[in-house]
């Protein structure tokens, strides 16, 4: 398959996607979900994301923004969807990206996170300062991108979820 980078184009698409999801909702009001904290749930790997699913990454994103002093990325089984879907903040700005899939990583380190989904203290865990990630838009191109340091980590992390891993 053939990769093309990420463009400022498809981050400006998540302004036009929510408004457009929006209107198709009664009011236009943010879908703001419970976060699922059912370990038996959240280990399950993730059914990959279709059409169908654009209204949960929506509701992905209200729930994240509404989580924002807290949390700072989220996957679709955090609001209780088995989807291949993660939001998250890259350097200020959200992005959601469906089927996301690691395909390099380098320089590993140890760190601890928490989890908004997960009872207790931060846990240890090997992440990579740098990693490559490829992923399908909101319109289902598919796009490559490299992420470095806190934003890669973030990515690490909804990822893991996506594929049933807890920290």
């Amino acid at each position: 398959s053939r990769r093309i980078a990420c463009t400022p184009k498809d981050q400006l698409s998540l302004t036009h996607f929510s408004a457009t999801i929006r209107k198709k909702r009664a009011g236009g009001f943010p879908m703001i979900r419970d976060i699922c904290k059912d370990e038996f749930f959240l280990s399950q790997k993730a059914e990959p994301a279709t059409a169908d699913d654009l209204a949960i990454a929506q509701d992905l994103l209200d729930t994240l923004a509404a989580h924002k002093d807290g949390c700072v990325g989220m996957a679709a089984n955090m609001i209780g969807v088995n989807k291949s879907i993660i939001c998250f903040d890259n350097d200020g700005k959200y992005m959601i990206m469906l089927n996301p899939e690691i395909i390099k990583r380098s320089d590993p380190y140890e760190t601890e996170e928490s989890c908004l989904s997960l009872l207790g203290g931060p846990r240890k865990i090997k992440r990579y300062k740098k990693i490559r990630v490829q992923y399908q838009t909101l319109d289902f191109k598919i796009r490559t991108k490299t992420f470095e340091g806190w934003t890669a980590q973030i990515v690490q992390h909804e990822i893991d979820h996506c594929n049933g891993v807890l920290i």
